[in-house]
């Protein structure tokens, strides 16, 4: 798809859903627009705010990011900025898990409590206990998990980002958990590798009921999409004997050398084959 335009005209638009790149794409091309531009249903997660923020330091005007309607009055130009990128809430919530599945005592650096307020509650319901320190987040997990039931939403709720880790976490739970899928599709293409890992899980259509077992003991598994492999990880970390995870090409879409820093919290785990270019 090929689009032009001398220059672009401020417009309202209103998202059939609530989307951050979606979000993000307009408030920038708004940003640069002739006009006044009225963006409704907006996504409301950290990273849009952010991006508001880099914006208006560099002389954009918009109203209203972090909530669902967006006004941006279009300027003519956009200035240099130096910027700090707001720490990866998913990155972090998926180290919060691997040290609740573990019973593991870990500080998360830079985490921010404000950016993983759902999943926090959810991992204290579970029986961890986090408190915030200067630098971070520290999460004290218990010798066993208790069950949660979850479901999904776009922010402030239970990011879909982190369903695949904390599902993992509640496969050695006591009791049942119930995980409800609603902002994507085909999210639950993790269950079946975990299963194979001595799972129970049931799904029934955007549902999956996770009863705990005891233990969860090594496979071969496959990576399905990017977060279903951090989730196979997680699992792999509490599982009995070794748990081979291929195709971790989706795990570099989104984490960096996760390995370097699950080994520097003790892990034993290794890459086998080297990164692709």
């Amino acid at each position: 798809m090929e689009a032009t335009a001398q220059r672009l005209r401020g417009a309202k638009f209103v998202f059939d859903l609530p989307s951050v790149t979606g979000t993000e794409n307009l408030l920038m091309a708004a940003a640069l627009a002739d006009g006044q531009s009225v963006l409704e249903n907006c996504a409301r997660e950290p990273e849009v705010t952010a991006l508001a923020a880099v914006l208006g330091r560099m002389g954009a005007r918009i109203e209203g990011a972090g909530t669902s309607i967006i006004k941006v009055e279009g300027v003519r130009e956009l200035r240099p900025a130096q910027v700090e990128v707001i720490p990866d809430r998913i990155e972090a919530g998926t180290l919060l898990a691997a040290a609740l599945i573990t019973g593991g005592n870990v500080l998360v650096r830079r985490a921010r409590a404000e950016d993983l307020d759902a999943v926090l509650v959810k991992m204290r319901a579970a029986g961890a206990e986090i408190t915030g320190e200067r630098d971070g987040l520290r999460l004290h997990a218990p010798s066993t998990i208790n069950a949660v039931d979850l479901v999904t939403a776009p922010f402030p709720g239970f990011p879909t980002d982190l369903q695949a880790q904390l599902m993992a976490c509640v496969t050695v739970a006591r009791g049942a958990s119930r995980v409800v899928e609603t902002v994507f599709e085909n999210r639950f293409m993790h269950v079946q590798e975990l299963s194979r890992m001595g799972a129970e899980i049931h799904v029934d259509g955007h549902t999956a009921v996770v009863k705990g077992v005891s233990k969860l003991s090594g496979a071969p598994v496959m990576a399905t999409d990017l977060r279903a492999s951090a989730s196979l990880v997680i699992a792999g970390l509490r599982a009995e004997g070794t748990t081979t995870v291929h195709r971790v090409y989706h795990l570099d879409r989104g984490y960096e050398a996760l390995e370097n820093k699950l080994r520097s919290l003790g892990a034993r785990v290794r890459r086998v084959q080297a990164r692709g270019p």
